[in-house]
């Protein structure tokens, strides 16, 4: 982001980012796996991944997961999202720098990720490596969030392509 306006943009996609957050606590479809969920503020992150400098693609995502977590969650989603989301956004980044991704891939790298990340916390947790069992599952449902993030961030992407930031 350059010059005046970034302080804006960035207030910005952070309330989008909030504002998708509480959507999906709105959202009464639950996918039958504890602790999996659509992730429509991934939206966000991924766009300004694609359209800013990583280092405030980081900051966002920190500041979203506070937020969302004091105002819809508690410690542990903080902690459990923090990790996902650090995991997610590192591995998104290592995948769109090599070229040889379409958003939507880096979307479901992003997707299987945040999952892992937040499994290991799991794993800390209970002190137990036998929630490893989960993976599988986690895997499937990484790939099918981060397909559906990812085809809807490309089309917001299009949308966007014209906007400085």
């Amino acid at each position: 982001m350059k010059g005046k306006y970034k302080v804006a943009y960035f207030g910005v996609f952070i309330a989008l980012a909030l504002i998708f957050s509480y959507v999906e606590t709105l959202i009464p479809v639950q996918f039958g796996i504890p602790g999996v969920k659509l992730g429509l503020a991934n939206l966000i992150i991924v766009a300004v991944l694609y359209k800013t400098t990583l280092k405030e693609a980081y900051l966002l995502a920190v500041v979203r997961v506070l937020l969302s977590g004091f105002i819809f969650g508690n410690y542990f989603s903080i902690i459990y999202s923090l990790a996902g989301a650090l995991l997610s956004l590192s591995v998104m980044a290592l995948l769109k720098k090599t070229g040889g991704f379409s958003v939507i891939g880096v979307s479901i790298g992003g997707g299987v990720f945040h999952n892992i990340g937040q499994l290991l916390v799991a794993m800390a947790v209970v002190e137990t490596f036998q929630v490893a069992y989960y993976v599988p599952v986690l895997l499937i449902a990484g790939l099918l969030t981060g397909c559906v993030i990812g085809i809807l961030t490309q089309e917001m992407l299009k949308r966007l392509v014209n906007l400085e930031f």
